[in-house]
């Protein structure tokens, strides 16, 4: 481990490697908005959550949408990935995918977020919301492609 970089490991004499926690998000489109959850930072955020060890990447993002907005989705594939540096101390690796809703419950939140909100597509990737910009180009992204 390096010091003030927890997230780097030495293996060998000057080759590190990343020891990051996996985080798996969905961009979901329904009714034209997209399902945003605010952290506790005051972030807005996509919904989804950590691979567990042992469990099948697509499965943790259905198990956490499930968790955190009552919705079986069906997930799709994944197209956006980054490095968000939360602090200094604190790196995750964020996966992306796109994922769909096809059912008329309205979505609800957990105790793991303060606020729900279904945003507007179009607004979801504005200035004005506080939410990580990486975020705003994967919506983006769902924008532009339709995926």
């Amino acid at each position: 481990m390096v010091a003030g970089q927890p997230y780097l490991v030495e293996r060998s004499a000057g080759y590190f490697e990343y020891q990051l926690p996996i985080s798996l998000k969905g961009v979901i489109v329904w009714r034209d908005r997209v399902p945003l959850l605010k952290n506790e930072r005051d972030e807005w955020e996509l919904p989804g959550g950590k691979l567990e060890l042992g469990e099948a990447p697509r499965d943790c993002l259905r198990r956490e949408i499930a968790e955190e907005l009552g919705w079986n989705v069906e997930v799709g594939d994944p197209f956006h990935a980054w490095v968000y540096a939360v602090r200094p101390d604190r790196h995750v690796f964020v996966v992306t995918y796109g994922a769909r809703y096809r059912g008329d419950q309205q979505p609800r939140y957990s105790h793991e977020h303060k606020e729900l909100q279904l945003m507007p597509i179009k607004d979801a990737v504005q200035d004005r919301v506080n939410m990580p910009q990486p975020y705003k180009e994967a919506i983006q992204l769902v924008l532009d492609n339709q995926l």
